[in-house]
């Protein structure tokens, strides 16, 4: 791991994990390339700041749910490389329903470099601590459609309502929200505007 970064599980110790790129349930269908480890990275000016959210979030009953963090370059390649094959539609029904593959470029949901590849960008939500479940967003993380926008005009009060408490907490912690992404967020002073990263993701490697 790059010294630069940070592993968020051990700066905010109250975050829950939920990789989704480690895993197989994501819109491509299979574990992408880069993720070695279900663990999650961030620049250390990032992991700090999101430090602060977590705990502003547990006096509020919450924690932070993380599906993705700093994401390799490779990563990205492989997303790139699963758009340009329109037969594997194999998570079609659940991440894009309403979207021919083919413009997933077109219309910006697959793109050749990510800011998460800049080590300081999140993708998370909200878990209710006295509920036990995530909170409703009116939608989740991955799915490529306009429900997926902050503003949507079919969401609930309680889901605009569950969107606003997340944006504006990790605003106050100094991240700038996604309009078109409700999980999506960048530290807004970001560390290394102009680098994308490749290092794979993992636990950093202790010297015994």
């Amino acid at each position: 791991m790059d010294k630069k970064f940070a592993e968020i599980a051990e700066v905010a110790a109250d975050v829950i994990l939920e990789i989704r790129y480690y895993s197989t349930f994501n819109f491509i269908g299979d574990r992408i390339d880069g993720y070695l480890e279900p663990t999650a990275l961030l620049t250390k000016e990032a992991a700090g700041a999101l430090k602060a959210a977590s705990d502003e979030f547990k006096k509020k009953g919450y924690r932070l749910k993380i599906y993705d963090a700093y994401r390799p370059q490779r990563a990205v390649d492989h997303f790139v490389r699963w758009a340009k094959d329109i037969d594997d539609q194999r998570m079609k029904a659940i991440f894009y329903p309403g979207i021919p593959k083919e413009k997933l470029f077109e219309l910006g949901f697959i793109a050749e470099h990510s800011g998460h590849s800049r080590g300081s960008t999140v993708d998370l939500t909200l878990f209710d601590m006295a509920g036990g479940c995530d909170l409703n967003m009116g939608g989740y993380f991955d799915f490529f459609g306009d429900i997926s926008h902050y503003e949507h005009p079919a969401l609930s009060k309680e889901q605009r309502s569950n969107r606003a408490l997340l944006r504006d907490v990790m605003m106050w912690a100094g991240f700038e929200p996604y309009e078109n992404e409700w999980w999506h967020f960048t530290l807004a002073d970001e560390p290394y505007p102009d680098s994308y990263f490749d290092f794979p993701v993992m636990r950093p490697v202790t010297e015994s």
